[in-house]
Parts: structure tokens; sequence; C-alpha cells
């Protein structure tokens, strides 16, 4: 135990023993760099554990509600650590036959890290070594039937990984030990080149991946067991299936509504009607502007309706950047935060990429994207997290992220924010979009349904382009995501209305201190949320129960 863990645990509060934990986790990180060595993983291990130690000794009857809630979430969160470091070793043992040479290299810059005497002379046999087995290594996989395309896919960001380790080893002796570049410079020439074509040759010969844009899409399913472990943690008590029912019922009425749209705009196929949308769009040059001009717009009708607090320094300081042609390709529309990058297409895009951008970004799609982008979403999400219960941001859900700012696409929706019919079918598209996200993501993990087919659900069921349903797919399995990111906009937002009906509906608490004390209990899941807005009795060992779906 760390010593000063063990001074701090006497401390009847929570907050020091998170504050403590996210500096030394951030230590750890710093020096630790290479995911995949097994020194480091045995490290974070015993950190975990460590934390686990001092947080249960706590007097869990002597803390305030929010306290209770802190215990219950860093709880949670050691808990999950522990497991995903668990499953990650199991997915590390899986990329061994493809990177034997992963520990000689994770040597090299642990004992730099260590500033452990330097060998130029065995350093560079080890690198020629590297070399020179590399041919066989491919040879072998190449001869291999049945190779494990997922874990060659992980692999080959992990030999990423390596390569960036060792160029840094490399940095750090160069032109300091004179021995070191007369012995170590054309073998680590050599062994870099050659272990980026390793990379290539594992997307490309074992994964079956293609250079350019027309790659398919490889992703990892993780299994209904792995789901189901995910969502305890999210603290969301229903099953995938589950989920995927809840999905389709939300799906059902946008159709109705999508029907509803149409007619008002003369279309009997709201297939139609999408289309018709999709060509009112601003010409190049004009998007920053009409982005503005909605980020106004949003703004001034949330204050309008005393919908929320939203600060001055919030107003003022939101910016706008415009995505390159390269990101689109897993992000064909806006991101957001205190800065929104805005898709729109870029000169260099061919004209058919051109027009699918245009289409995709069109007018009636953007006013409905804009404020979940900024205000009332996640800018000033990321305001009030920065300033309220800060400590709370270790514990970050997309539950509470992306469904806060889909709460507020509903609660416009009821409102009455969009003004003609062409404004509700972009409004719809993307509430279809968040249905699907459920439905494809969670049928993938369940391994129903393959990404190719993910790719023709959001074309055919929700209208999307073709390009614009790739990058989606491509977004949600290329690893950046938690698997549970995507279900995380409809499942979040629903989990708010729920809570809404319940306190605001009721006349238990008025609609502008409910929003300001949502984004002021920070991201954390929502259910917690809940137990600090209505003061629920709470013990520690709580399991999620909380069943909002109507």
């Amino acid at each position: 135990m760390l010593p000063f863990i063990a001074a701090l645990a006497m401390k009847p509060s929570i907050t020091p023993l998170i504050e403590q934990y996210q500096a030394d986790l951030g230590s750890l990180e710093r020096f630790y760099k290479v995911e995949i060595s097994e020194e480091r993983n045995n490290r974070f291990r015993g950190f975990y554990w460590d934390n686990v130690k001092v947080l249960i000794r706590q007097d869990f009857d002597a803390l305030d509600q929010g306290e209770k809630v802190d215990y219950l979430l860093f709880k949670n969160h050691l808990e999950r650590s522990i497991a995903q470091l668990d499953a990650f070793e199991k997915q590390i043992e899986e990329t061994k036959p493809f990177l034997p040479f992963a520990n000689d290299l994770i040597k090299l810059g642990q004992d730099q890290r260590r500033s452990n005497p330097i060998k130029p002379q065995l350093a560079a046999a080890t690198l020629a070594r590297i070399e020179t087995d590399l041919p066989k290594l491919k040879q072998a996989l190449e001869a291999k039937k049945n190779n494990d395309k997922f874990a060659a896919f992980r692999s080959a960001r992990f030999n990423d990984q390596l390569l960036r380790n060792l160029a840094e080893w490399y940095r750090f002796y160069n032109t300091y030990d004179p021995q070191f570049g007369w012995w170590v410079t054309e073998p680590y020439n050599r062994t870099s080149k050659a272990l980026q074509e390793f990379s290539t040759f594992l997307k490309e010969r074992i994964c079956g991946l293609k250079p350019g844009d027309n790659s398919p899409i490889v992703g990892d399913p993780i299994g209904r067991q792995a789901l189901l472990n995910e969502l305890k943690y999210e603290m969301i008590p229903y099953t995938p299936e589950e989920l995927i029912d809840i999905a389709n019922k939300q799906y059902t009425w946008c159709e109705t509504e999508m029907k509803k749209a149409a007619k008002e705009m003369g279309y009997d196929d709201w297939h139609q009607a999408l289309e018709k949308v999709k060509q009112d769009y601003v010409q190049p040059g004009d998007q920053p502007q009409m982005i503005r001009d909605l980020a106004e717009e949003a703004i001034k009708y949330v204050e309008d309706n005393d919908l929320v607090t939203v600060p001055q320094l919030a107003k003022e300081t939101w910016r706008m950047t415009m995505m390159p042609r390269e990101q689109q390709k897993v992000s064909p529309f806006f991101l957001g935060g205190e800065q929104i990058m805005v898709s729109f297409p870029t000169a260099e895009m061919e004209h058919q990429e051109k027009l699918m951008s245009l289409r995709a970004n069109n007018i009636h799609f953007a006013r409905a994207t804009v404020h979940h982008e900024l205000i009332p979403g996640h800018h000033l999400q990321q305001f009030y997290e920065n300033r309220f219960n800060p400590q709370r941001q270790l514990f970050y859900t997309p539950f509470w992220a992306e469904g806060n700012a889909l709460y507020y696409e509903f609660l416009f929706w009821d409102m009455g924010f969009p003004k003609t019919p062409q404004n509700k079918v972009g409004m719809l598209f993307w509430r279809m979009h968040r249905c699907a996200r459920i439905i494809f993501s969670l049928s993938f993990h369940l391994k129903k349904m393959t990404a190719e087919e993910c790719v023709n659900m959001l074309v055919e069921k929700v209208g999307h382009e073709r390009a614009s349903a790739e990058g989606e797919v491509r977004r949600s399995f290329g690893g950046g995501y938690s698997p549970l990111y995507q279900i995380s906009y409809m499942i979040g937002a629903l989990q708010l209305w729920s809570l809404r009906h319940e306190l605001v509906d009721s006349g238990k608490m008025k609609q502008k201190e409910f929003h300001d004390q949502v984004f002021q209990q920070n991201s954390i899941p929502i259910e917690m949320t809940r137990a600090l807005l209505t003061d629920q009795p709470l013990k520690p060992d709580f399991k999620s129960s909380w069943r909002f779906a109507q």
C-alpha cells in the first residue's frame, strides 16, 4: 500500500482518495506507456487492488449522500478497471503468435525509462535479429490457415505502439552516446522500416484490408457476456436483447412521425421526403456562417424558454474548426465540445464524395445537430464538468454525455423547436439513427450482424448516404469507442426522460432546477444522478435495479 494513500484513508471523505488516485494513475500511465507490457499490467493490477483495500475501509454510513455516491462510483470504477485488465490480458495472449518480438522491444524502452546502462552492441544485435526473423514470421502466418483476423488487427495496432516506443528509445540515445549511433543507427533504420511494413502486412494480407478509401471494415465483437459485464458497470440493468427491443419500439415511433412529416411535405413515401431534405444544403464556403447562426438560435431558444443556466463565458468561448477529409471517413458528421468540428466537402474530395457530404450535412440535419454539440449539448456539459464536482470526471460515461445531449433533442421536439416539416425530418433522421445504433452495434457484438450488414441497415432503415454509413460503422468498431458507446445516446436520453417524468412532471422539481442539477452532478451513470436528486438510501453493496424504460 502507498503510505500517502494510507494516511488519506483516515479522512471521512472519498474526494481526496479519488483525487490522489487520478494523480497516481496519470503518473503510472506516463511511465508504463506500452499497453502490452506484462510488467505494466501487473503494476496496474496491484495499483487497483491497493485502492480497493483503502476504499472498503471507509465508514460508508458516516458519509453524506454525495460522498456515498462517490464511494459507489469509485468502487464501480475499480471493479471495472480490474475486469477490463483481465479481458485485455486475454487479448494480449491472442496476439502473441503475431508479435513474438514484442518483449524484446518493450525491454529496450523500459531500460531507457529507468536509465539503465545501455549496451549498444547488444541492442544492435537484438534489432538485427528482429529484422531477420520478420520475413520468416510473415511466411509462417501466410501459410497458416484460419488466422484470427481480430487478433491480427489488434496486433497491428500494438505493433504501431511498439514502433513509437522504439522511436522514442532511439531519439533518447542517438547523438548523446557516441557508441550508440555507431552500433545502432543502421539496424534501427532497417528494423523500423521492416516493422512498418509488418503492420501493413497484418492489415492487408492477414486481415484483408485494402489501401485507400474502399477498405473493408474490421471490428472485434466482444460477445454477450462481455456486453452484460459492460452494462453492469454502466448501471443499465437490462440485457442486450431487451435494449434491442426498446430500440425497435423507438424506431417504430420515429417512422410513424416521419411519415406524418413526409405527408406535410406532399410525399407518401418518407424516403422521398428525406431525399428532398438532403438537397437543401448551403454552397461551399457558407457552412461556417450557417453553423454560427444555428448555434445562436439554439442558445436563444434555451434562454427564452428558461431551460437551463447558460453562463456568459460558455456562450463566449465556443469556437469552430473544419474537419479534414481523412477524418470525415470515420466522422462524417459534426463533432463537438468547446470546439465544434464541422464536416463539409473539401476541395480534394472526388465529385461523388463531395455530393454525398453535401447531402449528409444539409441545413435540416445540421439544425438538429449543432445544439447537440454546443449548447445545451457537449460544450455546456464540459463547461459544467470542469466546475462542479470535478472529481467525478474520472467516472465519465457516454450514457450521461451523449444521453443528455439527445435528451434535449427530445425536449426541443416536444416544445415545437422544428418549425417546418423539413425541420422535423431532420430531427427524426437523427432520432432514427440513434435507434439504429443500438440495434446494429449490439447485434454486431452479439455476432448476429456483420459490419457490412450494419452499413446496409443504416442506408436502408435510416436513409444514410453509403459513405456516411461506412464512416459511422468504421468509427463504431475501429477500437476508439467502447462497445456500448453507440447505444448510450438513446438509452441515456430515455433514462433522463424517465427521471424528468419522476421529478418534474410530478411537480417535485422545477424544470430549470432539474436541468441545472443534472449538469452539476457531472458525467456519471444516470442511476447515480437519480440517487442524488431523490436522496435515495444507499448501501456499499449497491446493485443497479432502475427499470427506466416504460
